[in-house]
């Protein structure tokens, strides 16, 4: 049954790496505030940095709940499933923090992300997670499910902006630099890239 791991490697490092699929978990201090969960795709857009810390590319969405729990508390747990093969669950419990564009380590953390062009996709920031806790569980009851092909919605209607555009976007929308329970957000206006 489940497993705790003391790295990402090996086997376990494997299995993460080969899943088109992840979600991720994030919730305010508040008691009342809005626990949020997000699936997280698009191949070549996750990275295992070391042992203890992946990333990946946070793009345009229409709320940033994820950055602004990260901001508050900078708690996260990502959560992988098997949809083929043997069952498995692998979940890393840790603290996160967004890489805006305009931190001076964003270009060299872009950088573990060659597979990825991340222009069409309005890319906001580089979310990196230190793992605390990593563990897996059986995942005999998670489906049996194929991957067909990635969607090409998200690229086709961001590779539209360039950063004034994409400012724009998400001033215009609710919870963006704004959550749903009133936490600091996205920092507007975008701040331009450094790369």
């Amino acid at each position: 049954m489940g497993k705790t791991y003391e790295r990402i490697d090996g086997r376990l490092r494997t299995f993460i790496e080969a899943q088109p699929l992840f979600f991720t978990a994030t919730a305010p201090l508040s008691g009342d505030g809005t626990v949020n969960l997000s699936p997280k795709g698009l191949k070549g857009s996750f990275v295992i940095l070391d042992e203890l810390t992946v990333a990946y590319l946070d793009f345009a969405g229409s709320t940033a709940e994820t950055i602004a729990h990260l901001r508050e508390n900078g708690r996260i747990t990502l959560m992988w499933c098997a949809f083929q093969g043997p069952p498995n669950i692998v979940r890393v419990h840790g603290r996160g923090e967004p890489v805006f564009r305009d931190d001076p380590r964003f270009p060299e953390l872009l950088g573990h992300f060659p597979d990825i062009d991340p222009t069409p996709h309005g890319l906001r920031a580089i979310i990196v997670v230190r793992a605390e806790l990593v563990r897996d569980s059986c995942g005999f009851a998670v489906p049996f499910m194929s991957f067909d092909r990635e969607r090409e919605l998200h690229s086709q209607r961001f590779a539209r902006e360039d950063d004034d555009s994409l400012s724009e976007y998400f001033t215009k929308k609710d919870h963006i630099a704004t959550s749903l329970d009133g936490l600091p957000g996205l920092p507007l206006p975008l701040p331009p890239s450094t790369v």
